[in-house]
């Protein structure tokens, strides 16, 4: 399979662009687009969509094909996959249905390939990004590589879309069905940061409604524990802050601890909703800000995914939390181009409200302030 990375700040130059990259006779079948929500992604979509190329898209907090972050832009990974080895599946979540819609995609996903893997994308930061998990792994198994993240909106807290050639949808999923037969697809998600403090117990929650921790509301000792002031709806920094500086860590019985940062406040009660399930009892603890230590644990890990599960790759796709962005600003491209270095072949990637995937040794689940990399290799 050949692969070829393109972007551009407009509909224009992306026009351009994937002329340029079909001008030796490449003709992609394939496109995973990650844009800013300030991009035309209906002019785009229409434009790959009279090339042929079937589209997987996804609204970010940022985008890059290499070390070069960008902002307001669009970002396109261009796959010459032969399309019998691939599908691609959308839907919209009615009454919060995650686990039911992600069940039916990975049934119709199951009739077309016996061993799935899938790349997803889920819109509405209130998105519970663990049922649609589990509803994938209901169907295609315990072990089902299933990666990708929860769109953005340039960090505005507003609306995110996942979309694809003539549909998009800001409260719905977006997926890639992969023969795994044909195209082998190897992923990890990396977090790095380091935990403080004494576990807490999560003493009311509901799926990814979390109302009080030590039976305080969970706003209440989030932003005690930061130290952070003017607590009220009319502060639109609360949620950035929340999301990238005062996260919770989940305590695993397998596996690293896994990040959920509040994403969405219900003023009513100050509880809050994470990106995926906090059950109800659990054990959670803060976070530490970040250091540089945090990068480099993410670069260690998808070089050992090299070395232990895809020694060759054709193209490598990156979902990474706009928290880290935010954290790390300027130093975040010393991540990205570890990350590039390792394979060394075209990435397309983006910075998403959350991220899905299996951390080394732990489950598939959705997570936050982590990096997701997935590597494709066509047989």
């Amino acid at each position: 399979m050949k692969a070829k990375s393109i972007k551009g700040k407009s509909t224009a130059e992306i026009k351009t662009a994937l002329a340029e990259s079909m001008a030796d006779g490449f003709k992609p079948t394939l496109a995973i687009v990650f844009l800013s929500v300030a991009q035309d992604r209906n002019a785009i979509c229409r434009l790959l969509d009279e090339a042929g190329i079937a589209v997987f898209g996804s609204t970010t907090n940022g985008e890059f094909i290499d070390e070069e972050t960008e902002s307001g832009a669009a970002a396109i990974l261009l796959l010459d996959m032969k399309k019998e080895h691939f599908r691609i599946h959308t839907a919209k979540f009615q009454n919060n249905n995650y686990r039911e819609t992600s069940t039916s995609i990975a049934l119709k996903a199951k009739e077309d390939f016996e061993k799935v893997a899938f790349l997803l994308a889920v819109s509405n930061a209130a998105t519970d990004g663990e049922e649609v998990l589990l509803g994938l792994q209901e169907i295609a198994g315990e072990e089902v590589n299933a990666f990708g993240g929860a769109a953005g909106d340039d960090l505005s807290f507003d609306k995110t879309f996942v979309f694809t050639n003539d549909w998009e949808s800001d409260h719905g999923m977006v997926c890639i069905a992969i023969d795994e037969e044909k195209v082998l697809v190897a992923g990890i998600a990396t977090c790095g940061w380091k935990a403080m403090g004494t576990e807490k117990t999560v003493t009311k929650s509901k799926g990814n409604h979390v109302f009080t921790i030590d039976n305080e509301p969970a706003l209440d000792v989030t932003t005690k524990y930061g130290g952070l002031e003017n607590i009220t709806p009319d502060n639109k920094d609360l949620l950035l802050e929340l999301a990238t500086n005062f996260p919770l860590q989940l305590q695993r019985k397998k596996g690293d601890p896994v990040m959920r940062p509040g994403l969405v406040v219900d003023w009513s009660d100050h509880s809050f909703y994470t990106s995926g399930t906090v059950p109800q009892g659990s054990k959670v603890r803060f976070s530490l800000p970040p250091d540089w230590d945090v990068m480099e644990k993410v670069v260690e890990g998808v070089q050992n995914l090299k070395e232990t599960e895809m020694p060759e790759a054709d193209a490598l796709v990156v979902f990474s939390c706009g928290g880290r962005l935010l954290s790390f600003g300027p130093m975040m491209n010393a991540e990205i181009e570890g990350v590039n270095k390792v394979w060394n072949v075209p990435m397309a990637g983006m910075f998403s409200y959350a991220e899905l995937g299996r951390m080394a040794g732990g489950n598939l689940e959705m997570h936050n302030l982590t990096t997701c990399c997935v590597a494709l290799k066509e047989k």
